[in-house]
């Protein structure tokens, strides 16, 4: 499981230490951070010697770790030049720089150098930036993506704002960023994660408290997933209950079915809209339908405008077993806390819906929003898109394994729903079913070339569950 930390949680670690030990962190960081640069240049050149690399140095620690580490390269033999994007600077990074055989370079010479140079270290801004970058500088981070020099940024791709998602405002797109102590929240939510390309970690030193987010990664699948054994059956694998779907939108009670069938599902009960029975069976030969004995519900994907949707949701939560409420069942919650074995899995319109949120608010701070969702309804809240954000009614928000863009595309939420539903009926917590769904689809998607629609993705899924079972 990855660690993220907010950028006050970070600052809060490292006061101690740098009042014991001045100086101390910088050194770390650079050697850190001229390590990760030499190997890069290695697989960008082929060889360090006669490298040449351009250094943005603003005037935090940043630009401070970022000099201290182009001395070092000198040292081996690289050709380094540095912009102060500032008129302060470290001002002992400065001077080692300096010492070490290091030029300055101005605005107008660092984009000439950019023809010539086999990387560039973004040392400008650090964690307390905000979003955006100043003029000359936001000009040299669009021609660095024009001419397609790689970027190293140094924590955080500069324009970036370490606690938040976004990306909008000018920032640099690094294919490589080191960061030190912790990964912070833009290293691993969309879209800011996609400008900070690979992430490398260098611990220095930091006692860092729990973390204030975590991303499960396909080990936390594996260790979660709920294999049968010699002594399982049908029902010890779940029985989950599907009512989804309607005469209006057929597709959505098929693809349900079929990511509650192929999670592996003991048995799959569909007592749902009549119009897509036909369609189930002739995808899905061992659904069951009609009313029966079940260990999870799932309600909601596809029903349209359903006069009976609001005593469908009250039956269902009075019954107390595991339940996830999609789509147009979410119109239908009663107020106060639904209780633990709930899961809701909206995407963001739906969400801000229930929060009485502007979209827009939702997509600025997913994290707080899930967090809201999950208090106010005392259950745990699957907030689908880019990055998947789980959330129980203690508030800790916790990631999914990422996947590709491919898995943007109707259906893909109604595929999702059975997975989870599976998952539920087999005994897993709303959290970790929720998880283990989300991440076992993006995981399929992921190991499929091209864009596949959700029913392939949802067939495609065993393979990926045999291949958790090799690593459990």
């Amino acid at each position: 499981m990855r660690a993220a930390y907010l950028a006050q949680t970070v600052r809060s670690a490292e006061e101690p230490l740098l009042a014991a030990l001045p100086g101390v962190l910088m050194q770390r960081a650079a050697t850190g951070l001229s390590s990760a640069l030499l190997r890069e240049l290695a697989a960008v050149r082929g060889r360090v010697y006669g490298a040449r690399v351009l250094v943005l140095a603003g005037a935090g620690n940043n630009g401070g770790d970022a000099l201290y580490a182009g001395a070092q390269l000198l040292r081996r033999g690289v050709r380094v030049r540095a912009w102060r994007t500032t008129s302060a600077v470290h001002h002992d990074a400065w001077r080692a720089f300096f010492a070490a055989g290091g030029r300055e370079v101005g605005a107008v010479d660092a984009l000439s150098e950019l023809g010539e140079a086999d990387l560039v270290v973004d040392g400008v801004l650090g964690i307390g930036g905000r979003p955006g970058l100043p003029e000359p500088v936001a000009l040299f981070a669009a021609a660095c993506a024009d001419a397609g020099v790689p970027v190293v940024a140094v924590d955080v791709p500069s324009g970036l704002a370490a606690d938040a998602c976004g990306a909008n405002a000018p920032h640099f797109t690094a294919a490589l960023t080191v960061t030190f102590g912790g990964l912070k929240f833009c290293h691993l939510i969309e879209p800011a994660a996609s400008a900070c390309g690979r992430l490398e970690l260098v611990d220095i030193g930091l006692g860092l408290p729990e973390p204030d987010l975590r991303q499960w990664e396909p080990a936390d699948v594996a260790a979660h997933w709920p294999f049968p054994d010699a002594t399982s059956d049908k029902y010890s694998r779940g029985v989950v209950g599907l009512d989804t779907g309607s005469d209006s939108y057929p597709g959505a009670a098929v693809l349900s079915t079929l990511g509650a069938v192929h999670a592996g599902a003991g048995m799959v009960r569909f007592a749902g809209a009549q119009g897509a029975v036909q369609l189930i069976r002739a995808a899905a030969p061992n659904v069951v339908f009609g009313q029966g004995r079940v260990q999870s519900r799932v309600l909601g994907c596809g029903w349209g405008d359903r006069p009976d949707g609001a005593t469908v949701v009250a039956d269902a939560l009075a019954e107390g077993l595991p339940l996830l409420l999609d789509a147009d069942a979410l119109r239908f919650l009663p107020g106060g806390d639904l209780g633990e074995q709930v899961l809701l899995t909206p995407h963001a319109g739906e969400l801000a819906r229930l929060l009485e949120l502007d979209r827009s608010e939702v997509a600025a701070n997913p994290v707080a929003a899930v967090r809201g969702a999950a208090t106010r309804h005392g259950c745990t809240v699957l907030l689908k898109g880019g990055t998947q954000y789980v959330c129980g009614p203690d508030g800790a928000v916790t990631l999914a394994v990422p996947g590709p863009a491919w898995t943007a595309q109707a259906g893909s939420g109604d595929t999702l729903a059975g997975l989870a539903g599976t998952l539920l009926a087999a005994g897993l917590a709303p959290p970790e079913a929720a998880l283990a769904a989300a991440s076992a689809q993006a995981m399929t998607a992921l190991l499929q070339p091209g864009p596949h629609p959700p029913d392939f993705i949802a067939r495609a899924v065993p393979r990926v569950v045999a291949s958790l079972r090799a690593k459990s």
